[in-house]
């Protein structure tokens, strides 16, 4: 069990996911970690890759805690977590002082890793969404919901290692959820990988330039 590395994970990943190749799918990955995985992905369904950016929108005193989440389009997707909202005592002026940093700091990322071209459109296709591992799923959670609201005809989460408990959960977020290894004793995503190095900037930059880019209009293959 275990990985050698993301590239490793992302083409055992990829042959369990060989049958969306004739859906002519699009691939998104939550950067950093999970791009090197569905890169790897991407050119083995020869589909499209880009990124879904999410951002985690915490409790002014507990910032781990989520009072929701921006995900990054034209127009941000605010997915909002109305119970830790109430029990915290959030204010709107606040959760959208917070939301706007956010939003800001998506923006940012995405001109750094994709520079100037535009968001995919993803109404009606098949969507594959992968990062290298989930742990509580709360940040893949955000970005399946965010997601859902742009229409894709099929959306799937794709993930090499996760907890049983978290993949249960995720089912209801996704139409298909398609996992290499699910473990009911879970620690560090890290500890199922050989190699679990911190990935770059750069490297982002790179694997993005060589990969296809998502169409961005609603053609079909």
């Amino acid at each position: 069990m275990g990985f050698v590395d993301r590239q490793d994970a992302g083409r055992r990943l990829a042959d369990l996911l060989g049958p969306y190749r004739a859906d002519h799918p699009i691939i998104l990955a939550l950067p950093r970690g999970g791009l090197p995985v569905a890169a790897e992905i991407a050119r083995a369904l020869d589909a499209p890759l880009d990124l879904v950016l999410v951002r985690k929108i915490g409790v002014p005193q507990q910032p781990e805690l989520a009072a929701g989440a921006v995900v990054d389009d034209e127009e941000p997707i605010i997915v909002r977590n109305e119970d830790v909202i109430s029990m915290a005592d959030i204010s709107e002026t606040d959760f959208n002082r917070i939301k706007d940093a956010e939003i800001a700091e998506n923006r940012r990322r995405r001109a750094i890793y994709l520079g100037n071209r535009p968001h995919p459109e993803l109404r009606d296709r098949t969507v594959i969404v992968v990062d290298d591992g989930v742990a509580t799923g709360a940040t893949m959670r955000a970005a399946l919901r965010a997601l859902r609201k742009r229409h894709p005809r099929l959306l799937v989460f794709a993930v090499p290692v996760a907890p049983t408990d978290t993949i249960e959960r995720l089912r209801s977020e996704a139409d298909r959820v398609e996992c290499l290894e699910s473990h009911v004793m879970f620690d560090a995503i890290g500890t199922f990988y050989q190699d679990f190095r911190q990935i770059e900037d750069a490297e982002v930059i790179d694997l993005l330039s060589g990969a296809t880019p998502a169409p961005s209009t609603a053609t079909r293959p």
